[in-house]
């Protein structure tokens, strides 16, 4: 399908395409080409500044909805997805280049999460707590915490935007999105599809749901203003760092889901033609480009010869092209410094003493102004630094290991911590895997990929990867304030820990 019945699709006018979407200075190019689907208007920082003014008056009135009726919105906006999911996930892959069967999931889990919200609507529960004098009782409530900024990535263009409105929405806050200036066209498509919603649900205050296009500038005015309660940053670790010193200044809520480097440890007992399955999607979905693709692969010298083969031999036959085609598996890198980047990677690992397999780039011929490559495995005497280092890029490393403990420090000593995984049908091993003394991820599978997350459980990591978490579990706790209640309904005035003051 051309790019221009996509956008029409999605939602976009005929004259939409022609004038909306082609008078600005944002160039939107789609990696599947490199051809220019679009040149947006950015919004100026006073445009930001009067966004954020009108989601706090929206917070006003929004943090007095009852929960379930906020939940009864994010109910309409996944219904909305429902019927438009073919579309947006078409647009996603456009946009951003992943396969169509990964832009359809994107969509998928944004549904899914609107699933999620709605029950939480009626669940958003605190505690009672015991007292230690008498004719008092404690509590723990929870309330809005006011307008939440939410910056997201190329590389999931909508998906963690939902993680973090559907959840912000039932707690009571407006939502700011800010996306990556290389994919604002699914953020519009989106909020054309939220402003249906609004229109159907009939009495959310103007403001509720707003979208920032623009460049970095623009998103800085989030992260300065004191009126924007919290921002969820999903990136890099670089911008993670700029977005957490910008709000740690003025004491802001920062929720931060970052970089990843993720190990695979692929122990004797293994299940080896799963485990191979699983170590080619994690590394090659997305062209490399999740933060929870697979990185790193940590073989045991034993079975190292029996997989490795098998695993070059799976890499020679991948599908590689036109990501909106059937059957394609490898899509393209989302642009040339991507690109760049992993030839940078490539050539200091070889310095490093690395064994290539792959890699470079493909299909120049067809598609000379987009950037395929072939995904490379290099095989690595030691964890050097640019191992260490996240390529946003389709490179898995490989290494030896011995032991498990062996294994695990290797896993561990990087910078970042967000997924991990074991092979094995050893118990014993996957449950030390599990423990204290094993993985120090935010999120630790056996038998299974540290890629393709579901929603129900909270998503994030820790060291460089931010600390933050997303999505399911008690995740919405980050985006309201907890209050501390102690009520004396007695006669009398003791004070906590026997303490005698008397007038």
């Amino acid at each position: 399908m051309a790019s221009k019945q996509i956008l029409q699709a999605a939602g976009f006018t005929a004259s939409e395409i022609s004038a909306e979407i082609s008078k600005g200075t944002l160039a939107v190019h789609t990696p599947v080409d490199g051809s220019e689907l679009a040149r947006l208007k950015s919004h100026t920082p006073d445009d930001v500044l009067g966004m954020i003014k009108d989601s706090t008056q929206a917070f006003k009135a929004w943090r007095n909805v009852p929960a379930p009726r906020r939940g009864e919105l994010v109910r309409l906006i996944g219904e909305e997805l429902r019927a438009e999911k073919d579309s947006l996930g078409q647009l996603v892959s456009l946009e951003c280049g992943k396969i169509l069967q990964e832009g359809l999931g994107e969509v998928q889990e944004m549904i899914d999460i609107c699933d999620f919200a709605v029950g939480l609507s009626r669940q958003l529960y605190g505690l009672t707590i015991a007292s230690e004098r008498p004719g008092h009782a404690m509590r723990e409530t929870w309330h809005p915490m006011g307008v939440c900024g939410i910056v997201t990535a190329f590389n999931f263009p909508v998906a963690p935007w939902c993680w973090n409105a559907a959840l912000a929405l039932v707690c009571g806050d407006p939502v700011i999105w800010k996306p990556s200036e290389k994919t604002p066209l699914t953020a519009l498509a989106t909020q054309k599809i939220c402003q249906r919603a609004l229109e159907k649900f009939g009495d959310a205050p103007e403001g509720l749901i707003q979208t920032v296009i623009g460049e970095r500038d623009a998103g800085e005015v989030l992260t300065a203003s004191r009126d924007v309660a919290i921002v969820s940053a999903t990136g890099s670790t670089r911008m993670g760092h700029a977005v957490g010193s910008k709000m740690a200044e003025r004491f802001g809520r920062c929720i931060l889901e970052l970089g990843g480097n993720n190990a695979m440890i692929v122990a004797p007992s293994a299940d080896l033609k799963m485990a191979l399955t699983a170590i080619v999607f994690s590394a090659v979905g997305t062209a490399g480009q999740r933060c929870t693709s697979l990185r790193r692969l940590i073989v045991h010298e034993t079975i190292y010869d029996q997989l490795i083969p098998g695993l070059k031999k799976a890499y020679d036959g991948l599908a590689i092209g036109d990501p909106l085609e059937d059957g394609i598996l490898v899509g393209p890198l989302i642009d040339s410094q991507a690109f760049e980047g992993m030839e940078r990677a490539i050539a200091e690992a070889k310095s490093d003493g690395g064994l290539v397999h792959g890699g470079g780039r493909v299909l120049e011929d067809k598609f000379p102004n987009a950037h395929y490559v072939h995904p490379a495995i290099v095989e690595m005497p030691h964890q050097s630094s640019i191992v260490k280092h996240e390529t946003f890029a389709p490179i898995l490393y490989v290494m030896k290991y011995n032991d498990l403990d062996e294994a695990i420090a290797i896993q561990n000593d990087v910078p970042q911590g967000l997924s991990s995984c074991i092979f094995s049908t050893d118990v014993r091993e996957t449950e030390y895997f599990l423990s204290a003394a094993g993985s120090d991820c935010g999120i630790a599978n056996v038998n299974i990929g540290p890629s393709g997350a579901e929603i129900g459980g909270a998503f994030g990591g820790e060291k460089d990867t931010g600390g933050g978490r997303e999505s399911g579990s008690d995740a919405w706790k980050a985006y309201m304030r907890r209050q501390t209640n102690t009520i004396n309904y007695s006669r009398e005035l003791p004070l906590a820990q026997g303490i005698k003051f008397e007038i």
